[in-house]
């Protein structure tokens, strides 16, 4: 663990709230790390913290935790892979939306500097790419189940941020106006993306998603997430967004 953080035996003698405000502190600035980076990250150093934290968790059952998610999160830091397959991603304009009526999106911007040709006609100085990846979720028998539903995309304005509301109003404008079933979901076409690219996140789309808390509380959320039953579980923290 680094030099400034608590040893191990140290992590149950902390009380709740300084568990968390060190796991924010070691992680503050590391997002933006490369994956496999923060993949030994979190084994080496943040998963005696979610563990301990785990083992508080106020929130244990699933259907308790559905009320408390309902809002908007900042995921501060994850190893969800796909949340960087597109270069650029503004972690303060990045967003975990989830509606009581059931639906749940996540959202961010990009804006790509050299890298740019990645998203088709996006200039590095005018425009910017907002994806929202919205997604269905219920709790049955215990377990959170995720559902994927659509994939939206937008060129904006770069000097126009996207910020909580207008992320917020996008989502809800999305759901009123498809709400599909499940038969009527379809595979995306992601028009704004290079063909490489596109194909990455209709995989991603297709995909069953599994979600776990392992830790929430009205402002603060430590997620397991995986993909499919074969590949490695990801971890989030999450905090309440206010504004």
């Amino acid at each position: 663990m680094p030099v400034n953080s608590p040893k191990i035996a140290e992590l149950g003698q902390m009380s709740t709230h300084e568990l968390k405000k060190e796991l924010l502190a070691l992680t503050d600035g590391r997002d933006s790390d490369p994956l496999g980076q923060k993949v030994q990250f979190y084994r080496h150093t943040l998963a005696p913290f979610f563990a301990e934290l785990g083992r508080r968790n106020p929130f244990p059952d699933p259907d308790a935790q559905v009320p408390l998610v309902v809002g908007v999160w900042s995921p501060v830091w994850s190893t969800i892979p796909f949340q960087d397959t597109l270069p650029g991603r503004m972690r303060d304009q990045s967003y975990q939306i989830f509606h009581d009526n059931g639906y749940y999106a996540n959202i961010a911007r990009y804006a790509p500097g050299s890298r740019f040709s990645l998203v088709k006609k996006l200039s590095a100085i005018l425009f910017a790419y907002d994806l929202m990846i919205v997604q269905k979720f219920e709790v049955k028998q215990g377990q959170w189940l995720i559902q994927n539903v659509g994939i939206e995309q937008a060129l904006r304005l770069r000097g126009i941020p996207l910020e909580v509301g207008k992320a917020e109003r996008w989502f809800t404008k999305v759901v009123q106006s498809k709400r599909p079933s499940p038969q009527e979901i379809q595979t995306p076409e992601l028009e704004n993306l290079d063909q490489r690219t596109g194909k990455k996140f209709k995989q991603i789309f297709l995909a069953t998603p599994q979600l776990e808390h392992l830790y929430i509380d009205p402002d603060f959320r430590l997620v397991k997430t995986q993909r499919e039953a074969k590949q490695r579980p990801s971890y989030t923290i999450a905090v309440r967004k206010t504004s």
